[in-house]
């Protein structure tokens, strides 16, 4: 960013923009540690309602299951389709039916454990079960998108610090997918590659919001980031969909998994909250050469554990604003990481 004024700058993949204002930090980062809140410790937890043997809140028991866990959500926020829902006549009221299926995926039989934490042949089975989700899911002919998340931590909701994730399958292609999918597809049209394939190289060659790269995968903070240490993970070869990564970029989308997460950690002193998610091809996509997938890390702190950021006001009744440039960030979590490696 060049000097400390104020400038807008455009998402790519979405179209927004985000205020970055720079000006605004008049006082040094401190990186102060405040008092969060600490998990039990315990590899077995008799009231979790996801640990091995548990009964969950809706009757069904889990089974003594040793990796990866996963099955249909007991309170799904989708159904399977209805024939008989219509659409809403009313062009001033617009609805239409919404179907789908929701997903739990259990990380590991181990309360304790967090990705940060995890051996990297763990979250290599998590990725092969989101992959295994994905292919099964995309093939429903009730299906537009398979949408694979986690919400950690309590300041993200999450309703069990069990390390667990989510898969919502919707009959449509929700809103951020539908606007990725369409801007990757008109630069793919326009300039004849990829988007995010474009935008990696830029990143590369610039360096100064890289955070971490392995051979097959880069974790930068993008240049339009709206959360103070958001994060974006892409693949140095332009895939559409987790099912097209082979064997070894597997393993690395899975180290890179873990050195991200551990470098939120070791940076909060905590256990970081956040939201990620992967943003994949629409399921019944005719071509996907202009898709490239990635995934997105929200996390919520601002200054320590237990200071995060909020989207009022402004944010909320204009636009995204941020004091914290994305270089800053970036260079913040890269420092973690380089102290963690030395």
């Amino acid at each position: 960013m060049s000097g400390k004024r104020p400038e807008r700058r455009l998402n790519l993949l979405t179209g927004d923009w985000v205020l970055v204002s720079p000006q605004r930090l008049v006082r040094p980062w401190q990186g102060a540690v405040g008092g969060a809140a600490a998990g039990s410790g315990r590899h077995y937890d008799p009231d979790c309602y996801l640990c091995p043997g548990n009964a969950r809140v809706g009757g069904a028991r889990n089974p003594a299951y040793g990796g990866v866990y996963v099955f249909d959500n007991d309170f799904p926020a989708l159904l399977p389709p209805d024939n008989e829902a219509a659409a809403s006549p009313d062009p001033l009221l617009v609805s239409e039916p919404q179907s789908g299926a929701c997903r739990v995926v259990c990380y590991s039989p181990d309360h304790s454990q967090t990705m940060a934490k995890m051996p990297v042949a763990t979250i290599r089975a998590v990725v092969d079960a989101w992959t295994a989700q994905f292919i099964d899911l995309s093939a429903r002919p009730d299906i537009g998108a398979v949408t694979i998340f986690e919400n950690r931590g309590e300041m993200m909701g999450a309703s069990n610090p069990h390390p667990h994730g989510q898969i919502w399958a919707t009959s449509s292609v929700p809103n951020e997918l539908a606007r990725e999918d369409a801007r990757q597809r008109a630069w793919f049209e326009a300039h004849g590659e990829p988007l995010l394939a474009a935008y990696l190289g830029r990143e590369l060659a610039a360096g100064e919001r890289i955070v971490m790269e392995n051979q097959a995968f880069v974790g930068l903070v993008p240049y339009w980031a709206t959360w103070p240490f958001e994060t974006l993970i892409l693949p140095r070869r332009a895939v559409s969909g987790l099912d097209r990564l082979s064997d070894s970029e597997r393993d690395a989308l899975a180290d890179l998994l873990r050195e991200l997460t551990g470098a939120y950690d070791a940076l909060f002193a905590t256990a970081c909250p956040y939201s990620m998610g992967f943003h994949q091809r629409p399921s019944k996509a005719a071509d996907d050469a202009h898709f490239v997938m990635h995934a997105h890390f929200y996390p919520p702190l601002l200054r320590s554990a237990t200071i995060r950021k909020f989207m009022v006001g402004f944010e909320m009744l204009a636009m995204p604003q941020r004091d914290l440039t994305p270089e800053d960030a970036a260079a913040r979590l890269r420092a973690v990481v380089e102290g963690r490696d030395g």
